[in-house]
């Protein structure tokens, strides 16, 4: 008797996202496949294809060996996507809804005519516009370029238009309305982040809203869920994240950063179409994992539960790794003074600032979990 096909879903981008689908893929008879930007990264188990993702030849090859398309970034050009989409092939989310993630003029656009909570801001196209701005809201903004920032990058808090003078330079030479984005520089109390699941068909599932703390631009820990968030809090949280996967037509995951103000107000900040930083602690700490649950979405399954499995859960990231040698070198001593941690090596060569690796741990008392998880994290880090 002949054996039946796997369903395949193929991940472009060979990130450390796509490296944590392939666990979650085996589990449920997925066959997964990854077309990497080059040898040698993170999801190099399951990379089939190596090359140029906005080469369109090349995606549409990759595409037509697979059942679905989904993503480890955003950063796939949508003619390239609307290509694939033409062939007929799925994909998931598909470009109308990437469009936002890939440029956040449009995104603070659209989400203001949702009539949803975003700092105020402004499409700047010169620095006289910039500083009119920065004078109208206190002295200061906040400075991002529309596309291609992440994890700190393109972003900055600025005073005087003379700060991001290269960037109007870039975004004028780049073509389209040369727009820089500005943005009030928010009051806030903390950061916060709210994970959705929306699959074609409609269903949607949410985890609780969790709080993460950022080090110098970049994700260090996350907190689930997110003390003091109970009622209503958590509440608005999931109705901001919700309308936004309904509005904006989010197939997947969805994670939204927002800002708790210390007005206590909840306001946008930014928005992710695909497993998240701040979801990693579910892969450990809840019923079912964001990487689980990205592939029950795309291929239109029903959704798994996302109840935490403990009180809390705590996820450090493991920033730059050891000053010499590997992570693994340290899987000794890190297993033997933390036995309750779990450790998911990216399989990445350690280097300043870069995330190799994260940690999670899980308990019923908030102190002593952030205590194991942080604890533990230091072992691999110098």
């Amino acid at each position: 008797m002949r054996a039946r096909s796997a369903v395949r879903v193929g991940v472009i981008g060979g990130g450390q996202l796509a490296r944590m689908m392939i666990p979650a893929a085996v589990e449920l008879g997925v066959e997964l496949r990854v077309f990497a930007e080059a040898e040698g990264m993170s999801a190099a188990l399951a990379a089939t294809h190596v090359g140029d993702y906005a080469d369109a030849g090349q995606l549409l090859e990759f595409a037509r060996g697979v059942d679905v398309v989904t993503f480890d970034h955003e950063h796939v050009p949508q003619d390239v996507l609307r290509t694939v989409v033409d062939a007929g092939i799925a994909v998931h989310p598909g470009p109308d809804a990437l469009r936002y993630a890939q440029d956040k003029l449009r995104m603070r656009e659209r989400l203001s005519e949702l009539g949803l909570p975003v700092p105020d801001w402004a499409a700047v196209r010169t620095p006289g516009e910039l500083d009119d701005f920065i004078a109208a809201h206190g002295g200061a903004a906040v400075v991002k370029t529309p596309r291609g920032g992440y994890d700190g990058k393109g972003v900055r808090v600025v005073r005087g238009a003379a700060e991001v003078a290269e960037w109007f330079a870039t975004v004028a030479e780049g073509g389209g309305d040369g727009a820089l984005l500005a943005e009030e520089l928010v009051d806030f109390r903390r950061e916060l982040a709210q994970q959705v699941a929306r699959r074609p068909s409609g269903e949607i599932a949410v985890w609780p809203v969790v709080e993460t703390v950022q080090r110098g631009g970049v994700c260090s820990e996350v907190i689930a869920p997110a003390p003091h968030s109970a009622g209503r809090l958590a509440d608005v949280a999931a109705q901001i994240a919700v309308q936004i996967a309904e509005g904006l037509g989010v197939t997947g995951m969805l994670a939204v950063e927002l800002f708790e103000t210390t007005d206590d107000r909840l306001l946008v900040n930014e928005l992710a179409m695909r497993p998240h930083n701040s979801g990693h602690w579910s892969m450990d700490g809840a019923t079912t994992g964001q990487f689980e649950q990205h592939l029950r979405a795309v291929l239109d399954l029903p959704l798994g539960g996302t109840g935490s499995l403990e009180p809390w859960a705590v996820m450090v990231n493991v920033l730059g790794g050891p000053a010499e040698g590997t992570l693994e070198d340290r899987y000794a001593e890190a297993f033997a003074e933390h036995p309750t941690v779990k450790m998911h090596n990216y399989g990445k060569t350690p280097r300043p600032g870069r995330k190799v690796g994260h940690v999670t741990a899980l308990g019923a008392e908030l102190d002593d979990v952030v205590y194991e998880a942080r604890a533990a994290a230091a072992v691999f880090q110098d």
